[in-house]
């Protein structure tokens, strides 16, 4: 699940190059004719449109990811700067969604730990991430008592 993101960070760093070359250029030429207050202006501008698409940069590759193996249920999430990683016990894990409000996230527990996933998906695709969860584990429950069974 990742962030829904028009622009790479390349492609955004593009657009910011084109921004400041016409912005700066047509700045200069006003400069050049004695209105250099607008070159002041434009070079205002030009930052503020950095420092917003560093932002933006900095987040364009935001998700997160959900790996059920044998030994553990893997959730890894991106945000910005930071890596998070949290590994599940699948068989005693809860799949669980508070209530369907727009801002509700998907609740995974397991043994005490707790991480919340869904920040990228609309209510609907929450809700359709709870049902195939909760099939997955039940499915990763149903082996790990058959393997410990038969010990």
């Amino acid at each position: 699940m990742k962030r829904n993101c028009s622009l790479t960070p390349r492609q955004a760093l593009l657009v910011y190059g084109l921004i400041c070359t016409m912005t700066l250029g047509i700045a200069l030429v006003f400069t050049l004719r004695g209105a250099w207050m607008v070159l002041a202006f434009a070079l205002l501008e030009t930052t503020a449109v950095g420092a917003a698409l560093l932002h933006y940069c900095r987040h364009a590759l935001d998700h997160e990811h959900v790996v059920l193996r044998e030994d553990c249920l893997l959730v890894e999430r991106a945000d910005g700067t930071r890596r998070i990683q949290v590994r599940l016990d699948p068989a005693h894990a809860r799949v669980s969604l508070p209530d369907a409000g727009v801002r509700t996230l998907v609740l995974v527990e397991a043994r005490g730990v707790k991480v919340e996933i869904g920040r990228y998906l609309t209510p609907s695709a929450r809700l359709e991430l709870v049902r195939a969860l909760r099939t997955a584990l039940r499915g990763a429950s149903l082996l790990y008592s058959r393997t410990h069974r038969s010990l």
